[in-house]
């Protein structure tokens, strides 16, 4: 099977203080809560009023709704349609236009059917899969797999599923199988002595291989509880109305948080489930237990205690729940009883602290070009920390950075917001302001009101020099609104993909039990209340930001972006800002004409979107091949066609990157950190769109001796 691009379609957030639900529950009533099922009914009814009263565009709870909702959860727990059998579906149908009544009423029928009925297969399909794999597959057959499974029909009683999972275990042997061959044929043209395996062997090896996945993905699902099941059916229900509003239980709301923030509190270590044992796969840089130095990657983690206390025996125990224990305030001491790899056992005392997630925040570093001295900043997102008002923000640590590379006397910057999905929204207002006088930023919108322009309002600019900021179309949201404002003042030049994720939505996030007292937390709701609107007055809901110099990309033709989500809501204008363009440039304009002829008669660029084109094809192909000859010449035209386009990763310069001068005593005593500067700086010099940039930036000319002021 040739490898088949896919995309995750993020759900990316935009999040503003919570607004008050004063009201929500008049005229709400429940029974009394006395055990799962009740606790579930009231999740459903306090979402349901939630979203008929607040959602930016609510959509009506009847036939449509149920229909929608009906074919979202039976598609997320069964997407490649290897579990239910089309009796199953056709049992279910028969509750396709009565949703909208259940959630009205609270009713957990249809979700409990699906739901029994869902383990039952899944733990039926258990055998299934092992059956399957105990036996040789016969790759002589002339049969293929479609990758369709959209539109694919569902098996027929168990004997049909049984066919599905061959089809789809082959598939994955096949390519296993493929892999290994392909490496015992480099080893021998090398030259490497090693024992070779005969075609029966590798196959062998390769059933085994999946098997092994199969046997962690069990792993995995049976470390879901029921809460995370049911929080599929809410979000299958929050979907019909947008895609960015969503249902987190209390786990999954303590992970978003520290993704907003990009801090936490605990050890500082990513663990991972190896059978029954919890496994150190890596240290944060900066984290106590790295600082400790006596927790290594690859211990096994076997008890915890806390401070004093007797330990608990954590073999066997759920990753998620051991990392519960783990975990803590900062301050406080964990004791863990782990394995080394040399097979010893060690009792390990570290005291819990904030651990940051370094590669969430802003950095920045320096090239020379043509005798000037440029900067770059990267922003991976919009973080904030909503519950500490000290601790760092986007927008602080981006005017950290601007004003380091400042002193260092750089002459023009610029911000790389590629793959920035987006966050604070306050904090994009705030680094907006580092570039331009005090003015608008952004216009808000409620459902039903005027729009509210959220301005900048210091009236310093930090920075005065040119400026760049480079786009692709994962910038979503926060990066959005950034770059549209910068483009509507032509403060800077907008270089990248066509045009941004178009993701113009604001949502926020509230707690179920805030609306409703309950002893147990019930999560919290992600909801989309506001749209974003430029100060231009377009919304960069779908239609994102068009770059002012579009390059190509090998993703340009592929479905990305909120235009390819589900139930997107509408682009649209509303009146625009009163706001003066910055005309602080000689030669904007002509910057921008010459340097998209440039890129336009670029052979490199062309061999790029031809790239683009051919890797659409492939995305757009649904056929697996399972015989092997068939797979293999198949792969082998793939690859004679992709030499076309084996100059597109040749590409290098000879620029240097280096770390700000603020940064280097932190590099000479943080040999993970430098190792991690040196793989980006290498990647930044072999980066084909920061070379673009940066040619923009030797090129635009400010005025003098000051900026022409808003």
């Amino acid at each position: 099977m040739h490898k088949i691009i896919k995309f995750m379609r993020r759900n990316y957030k935009i999040i503003i203080p919570i607004i008050l639900l004063a009201g929500i529950l008049f005229g709400f009533q429940i029974k009394k809560i006395n055990d799962q099922n009740e606790e579930d009914r009231l999740k459903i009814g306090l979402i349901r009023l939630i979203l008929e009263r607040y959602h930016y565009e609510p959509h009506r709870i009847d036939n449509d709704f149920s229909i929608a909702l009906y074919d979202n959860f039976i598609t997320n727990l069964d997407p490649s349609k290897r579990y239910f059998t089309q009796e199953d579906v056709d049992e279910f149908s028969m509750y396709k236009t009565h949703l909208d009544d259940q959630i009205k009423n609270e009713d957990l029928s249809f979700y409990k059917l699906v739901y029994s009925r869902y383990k039952q297969r899944v733990s039926e399909a258990k055998e299934y899969y092992k059956d399957i794999l105990a036996n040789p597959f016969d790759f002589s057959k002339n049969e293929t797999l479609d990758l369709d499974y959209e539109n694919a029909p569902f098996g027929k009683g168990k004997d049909g599923v049984y066919k599905i999972w061959e089809k789809q275990l082959k598939a994955s042997a096949l390519a296993s199988l493929y892999d290994k061959e392909e490496i015992q044929k480099a080893k021998e043209k090398d030259g490497e002595e090693f024992k070779k395996k005969s075609f029966t062997d590798l196959e062998k090896e390769a059933r085994e291989d999946v098997q092994k996945n199969m046997e962690r993905f069990y792993e995995l699902w049976g470390d879901i509880d029921d809460a995370q099941w049911f929080s599929t059916y809410l979000n299958s229900m929050t979907a019909v109305f947008d895609p960015h509003t969503n249902y987190f239980t209390p786990k999954n709301k303590e992970r978003f948080d520290v993704d907003m923030s990009g801090t936490f509190e605990g050890i500082g270590a990513r663990l991972s489930k190896e059978g029954d044992y919890t496994k150190v796969v890596e240290l944060i840089s900066g984290g106590p237990a790295w600082r400790d130095g006596k927790l290594e990657v690859g211990d096994i983690i076997l008890k915890v205690g806390q401070s004093n206390e007797e330990p608990i025996d954590i073999v066997g125990m759920r990753l998620d729940n051991a990392i519960e224990y783990i975990k803590g305030k900062k301050g406080t001491e964990v004791r863990l009883t782990v394995k080394k790899i040399d097979g010893s056992i060690n009792v390990i005392p570290i005291i819990r602290d904030e651990v940051e997630l370094e590669e969430t925040f802003a950095k920045s570093s320096t090239v020379e070009k043509g005798g000037n001295l440029y900067g770059l900043i990267k922003l991976p997102k919009f973080y904030i920390d909503f519950k500490e008002k000290e601790a760092r923000t986007a927008a602080t640590d981006m005017k950290q950075e601007v004003e380091n590379l400042k002193a260092q006397g750089v002459k023009g910057l610029i911000i790389d917001l590629r793959n920035n999905g987006g966050g604070s929204l306050s904090t994009a207002i705030d680094i907006a302001g580092l570039f331009i006088d005090k003015g608008p930023v952004v216009q808000v919108k409620y459902r039903g009101r005027d729009a509210d322009v959220k301005s900048d309002k210091s009236n310093k600019i930090i920075w005065d020099g040119p400026l760049v900021i480079l786009v692709n179309e994962l910038s979503a949201s926060a990066s959005e609104i950034l770059a549209a404002a910068m483009q509507d003042y032509k403060r800077a030049v907008i270089v990248g993909s066509k045009q941004t994720f178009g993701k113009g939505t604001v949502q926020t996030l509230t707690s179920l039990n805030d609306l409703y007292k309950y002893p147990k937390p019930l999560g919290d709701l992600k909801i989309t209340i506001q749209k974003f609107y430029r100060i231009n007055g377009g919304s960069t809901q779908l239609r994102g930001v068009s770059s002012d110099i579009v390059i190509p990309d090998r993703y340009e033709y592929m479905e990305i972006g909120e235009r390819e989500q589900e139930n997107p809501l509408p682009w649209d204008m509303i009146e625009k800002a009163t706001y003066s363009i910055w005309n602080g440039y000689e030669n904007y304009e002509n910057v921008i004409k010459e340097s998209q002829k440039e890129i336009n008669a670029n052979t490199y660029f062309n061999l790029i979107n031809e790239n683009a084109k051919w890797l659409k094809q492939i995305q757009d192909d649904n056929t697996a091949y399972l015989n092997y000859d068939v797979y293999k010449k198949d792969i082998e035209k793939r690859d004679e066609e992709g030499k076309k386009f084996d100059g597109i990763k040749d590409f290098k310069t000879d620029l240097v990157f280096k770390s700000p001068t603020y940064e280097l005593p932190l590099i000479a005593v943080d040999s993970l950190l430098e190792k991690k500067r040196k793989v980006w700086h290498k990647n930044l010099a072999e980066d084909v769109y920061v070379d673009e940039a940066l040619k923009v930036l030797e090129k635009l000319k400010v005025k003098s001796p000051k900026l022409v002021q808003n």
